[in-house]
């Protein structure tokens, strides 16, 4: 008994071979995957409904940087209400794909858009970051035509290379315990290779480069700032030296360490799904047995729980509409531009009273 035995024989055609040579995995295997679905479907519903939510709601959060972010949370989003319940509901009947081969190929495109998409936007993200910290606000200003144009690339970058398998470069298949789909990254034949390994250039080196460099600059100018700062304040004999520009540096700097931390997560949520799509198309699968390639799939899929909750929780900005619209959410972040106004508003009543 393999785990082909259990597939309708209907989508015996998306089973590759290479899965003939393992046994089924435990019962418990599907039923717990769909837990974790079910539960990380929750979070992620919830969180990136939240995002868009206060986006719309707030008009403070309605900035171009604000714009990628939400886009980010719209992709992920769409992956939630696309991929998830499809997956959950193949696990509670049977542990195997449960729809048409038509839907195997819908379900691929769609997980394989929204996660382009979302890296996209993420290198678009950093970007901008390095752009305002680096530049030291005299850069080239992100506006809302900009932020859309790099919307609109992100997207037409996700439809672009998950499209080509419909038209005949590359193909989506069965993947792992056979209860999911991606494109097929274990044929070695020059179509399926190639595609493998384009798409895996474009669309995670190239933005990995994008991010790696971007960050690395944005490191190295917050060292350099903090160091003049020190040496300004040494030289006016002053414990500390901070003007409007500086404490508005200062936020830039909070929010990319916040970009910084949703980066990293995603670097380490993609990669193992990434190492195992090229050892597999480049004809080395002795590690690639149905769990080890599940595990990646949900990793990277689980993703789309974290982006929100890095943003809503570490962005002072979105703290403050949480805590203004959805204040049950128990969050609390004063609102420090209005406590600056009281305070310039006392400070000028003294002086006249003076």
């Amino acid at each position: 008994v393999t785990l082909k035995d259990f597939v309708r024989e209907e989508i015996n055609d998306l089973v590759h071979p290479h899965w003939y040579n393992f046994p089924p995995v435990n019962p418990m295997w599907h039923y717990l995957l769909g837990t974790v679905y079910i539960i990380l479907f929750m979070i992620s519903f919830a969180g990136n409904s939240v995002v868009i939510h206060l986006f719309f709601k707030s008009k403070p959060l309605r900035t171009p940087a604000n714009m990628l972010v939400v886009n980010v949370a719209i992709s992920d989003l769409i992956m939630t209400l696309t991929n998830y319940p499809m997956f959950i509901y193949n696990c509670f009947h049977g542990g195997v794909w449960m729809f048409s081969a038509f839907w195997c190929a819908m379900y691929g495109a769609l997980g394989g858009v929204t996660g382009v998409c979302t890296i996209w936007s993420l290198a678009m993200i950093s970007f901008d970051r390095y752009n305002i910290i680096c530049n030291s606000f005299n850069g080239p200003k992100l506006t809302r035509g900009k932020a859309l144009l790099c919307i609109s690339w992100c997207w037409a970058m996700a439809l672009l290379w998950n499209g080509f398998p419909f038209f005949g470069w590359g193909r989506y298949t069965l993947e792992g315990i056979l209860d999911s789909c991606s494109f097929d990254y274990l044929s070695t034949d020059f179509n399926n290779t190639s595609y493998t390994l384009t798409i895996f250039g474009v669309d995670y080196c190239i933005p990995l480069v994008i991010v790696v460099g971007a960050y690395f600059f944005i490191v190295r100018a917050i060292f350099a700032h903090e160091k003049s700062m020190r040496d300004q304040a040494k030289k006016m004999n002053v414990s500390k030296l901070r003007s409007n520009e500086a404490e508005a540096q200062r936020a830039e700097i909070r929010i990319t360490k916040t970009a910084i931390m949703n980066v990293m997560l995603w670097v380490c949520c993609w990669t193992p799904y990434a190492t195992i799509s090229v050892k597999g198309v480049l004809g080395d699968r002795s590690d690639i047995t149905p769990l080890v390639t599940i595990l990646p799939a949900l990793l990277a899929k689980s993703l789309s729980c974290f982006n929100p909750f890095v943003y809503a929780i570490s962005h002072p900005k979105y703290r403050q509409a949480i805590t203004e619209h959805m204040p049950w959410f128990c969050v609390y972040e004063p609102d420090t531009s209005k406590s600056e106004e009281n305070k310039s508003t006392v400070t000028s009543t003294k002086d006249d009273k003076a």
